[in-house]
């Protein structure tokens, strides 16, 4: 009996325990795992492995002229094959000295790895310049130098070598007998400006004495401008024998001029760069023929300097991208049609 008691109890404890245990249990599951209510995996929150690439900003002298936009593709053709991020802009007109003061500072404020710089007036953005130097940032100039040694290199055409054959061949094709001509240029402030008015200046001073150089003008490479300023050279200079256009937008100017007039065919027009109205021009004969640099190679090879630079590598202090003339004989062939823009 006394055994019977005892198993009795036994049995009732044990299943008071069991009980006891089964109601404390849902209090152990009703919380959440504590994982689920951490931070996210944190190879959600890293930034990417990979270093971020290289930025070159690149400050232009403008954006309205097509030579600007082949330049620009030079640039970002280099950008791809060398793995660097590129920015390019300039001011809406070449007469924009302050403003594209402004896009150098703003520029220099986002601490890019490179800067490439097109200057508008040589000497205004020296200061700019010095700080870049001072911040450790490598400076390469392209298509318009500065009047200092702090870009490392500048990639640019032989302006004077180039308006100095632009000189040669006037000189060629007004005659022997010489005659009046006339120079319309960009501005008197950058280095291409100053370079190609000595150029064509000092050549035709120093080799042709029978050609007379009877007005030299400035029209900020803006065509309606040099249309005016060409119109008034041509209506007091009625015996003007040659024009020189040493941009695209004075080239404008002075083929405007001269259709308006109706001197087309009167004037030995040449050209500096190209543009669909100059090559329309010269391929009809009305326009004697041209020089042309080589824009997509100035843009790509003033990245690849930046980044030689970047890698430790020493750069010429001058990178001569090459100038050619061409004319209604050679303009369709194909190593000068790589070098023509519309």
């Amino acid at each position: 009996m006394k055994t019977n008691k005892v198993l009795f109890v036994l049995l009732s404890l044990l299943v008071i325990a069991t009980m006891l245990t089964a109601c404390a249990a849902p209090a152990a599951t009703t919380a959440p795992p504590a994982a689920a209510t951490t931070a996210p995996p944190a190879a959600a929150t890293q930034p990417p492995t990979a270093a971020a690439k290289p930025y070159i900003a690149m400050i232009s002298k403008g954006f309205q002229h097509a030579f600007w936009q082949a330049v620009k593709l030079g640039a970002e053709n280099a950008a791809k094959d060398f793995n660097v991020t590129v920015t390019f802009e300039g001011p809406e007109t070449e007469a924009m000295v302050d403003k594209q003061m402004e896009m150098l500072q703003t520029a220099l404020d986002k601490h890019p790895a490179g800067l490439a710089f097109a200057a508008l007036d040589s000497k205004a953005a020296i200061p700019l310049l010095q700080k870049a130097k001072d911040q450790g940032i490598p400076v390469v100039g392209f298509d318009s130098g500065v009047d200092s040694d702090i870009p490392l290199t500048t990639a640019a055409t032989d302006n004077i070598a180039a308006a100095s054959m632009a000189a040669d061949k006037m000189a060629e094709l007004i005659g022997a007998a010489g005659g009046e001509v006339a120079l319309i240029c960009h501005d008197q402030t950058s280095r291409t400006g100053i370079d190609r008015t000595k150029g064509f200046t000092d050549q035709l001073a120093n080799k042709y004495p029978n050609v007379k150089l009877i007005d030299t003008e400035f029209g900020a490479g803006d065509p309606l401008k040099s249309t005016d300023i060409a119109k008034a050279v041509m209506t007091g200079h009625p015996n003007l024998k040659g024009y020189f256009g040493c941009n695209e937008g004075s080239m404008k100017g002075v083929m405007n001029a001269a259709k308006e007039l109706s001197r087309e065919g009167k004037i030995v027009m040449i050209g500096y760069d190209a543009g669909q109205q100059l090559m329309d021009e010269i391929r009809s004969g009305v326009v004697a023929g041209a020089i042309t640099q080589d824009p997509i190679g100035i843009g790509y090879k003033s990245v690849q300097a930046l980044v030689d630079a970047l890698a430790g590598k020493t750069v010429p202090k001058f990178i001569d991208t090459g100038f050619h003339w061409y004319d209604k004989t050679n303009i369709d062939d194909p190593a000068i049609a790589a070098l023509l823009y519309k």
